[in-house]
């Protein structure tokens, strides 16, 4: 008597879905600040190409943030601006009650709002510093403060907060700035130990020498010295710093906090 040898099959491997990070934001709202144009209209750009709905806030923006809320609406996703200044306590809760009414909740917050008010030390007067100090920094707390308790609450939320380059390494003329991003990054890894078993990853992103409407304000001979100073041999882009948002807002990114992604080309590493 004889015995058919029969094959057994193997069942296929299941794949693996961490091998696999989602990069994908639909069914999310993203608010982000300071997004009439730049680095902040990128982001919130790139972050309606992902899938998410965007808020869209600049103080100063009007015209200009309503042209980035179309474009995301062209995207097919929900967008709404908004005009309130994020230095004043009263104005930012406005803000808060406006964008929940609309959109019934923010899963990821860009901080990106800041001003600048360069001069050296010795002729920046006390006006200089708190102006930005109140918007590039006390401006992060106000907001985050409104939101990042829902979130957690959701046990699921993203807070981004825009620092740069300048907080990392100074930079002449820009002491109130400077200490203003240096402070973000201190905040943002304080409050990431705060809210890791929450659900919650806080994150900062240090942009480098980017070409947007600042930039174009500096004297072309000051932009040849940053350009041979840095590696790659450019300037950055406001899409380059966006990418980054992107991958720090979405799933893949779920084991970072209290990180700085530094996005400058090698200009500082």
């Amino acid at each position: 008597m004889t015995t058919a040898t029969q094959e057994v099959k193997q069942p296929a491997p299941e794949t693996d879905i961490r091998t696999a990070p989602a990069f994908g934001l639909l069914g999310k709202t993203v608010l982000v600040t300071g997004a009439s144009r730049g680095i902040g209209k990128a982001i919130a750009l790139a972050l309606a190409r992902a899938g998410a709905d965007v808020a869209v806030s600049c103080h100063t923006g009007g015209a200009l943030a309503e042209q980035v809320r179309d474009q995301v609406r062209k995207m097919g996703r929900k967008a709404e601006s908004y005009s309130h200044n994020v230095a004043d306590a009263v104005e930012v809760q406005k803000l808060h009650d406006e964008v929940i009414r609309d959109f019934g909740r923010v899963d990821i917050l860009v901080n990106n709002a800041g001003i600048t008010r360069d001069k050296t030390f010795k002729k920046m007067t006390k006006e200089m510093w708190d102006t930005v100090l109140n918007v590039d920094l006390n401006g992060v707390f106000l907001l985050t403060k409104q939101f990042i308790d829902e979130m957690a609450e959701r046990n699921w939320g993203r807070v981004i907060n825009i620092s740069s380059v300048i907080g990392e390494i100074g930079n002449f003329g820009q002491t109130n700035y400077a200490a203003a991003k240096a402070a973000l990054i201190g905040f943002s890894k304080a409050l990431a130990r705060e809210y890791a078993r929450k659900g919650v990853t806080v994150n900062a992103v240090a942009p480098g020498f980017i070409k947007t409407q600042m930039t174009e304000a500096v004297p072309e001979a000051a932009l040849d010295v940053v350009i041979k100073a840095t590696p790659v041999g450019r300037l950055g882009t406001p899409e380059d710093v966006a990418a980054g948002v992107v991958y720090l807002a979405s799933d893949a990114a779920a084991f970072i906090t209290g990180h700085v992604l530094d996005i400058n080309g090698g200009y500082a590493m």
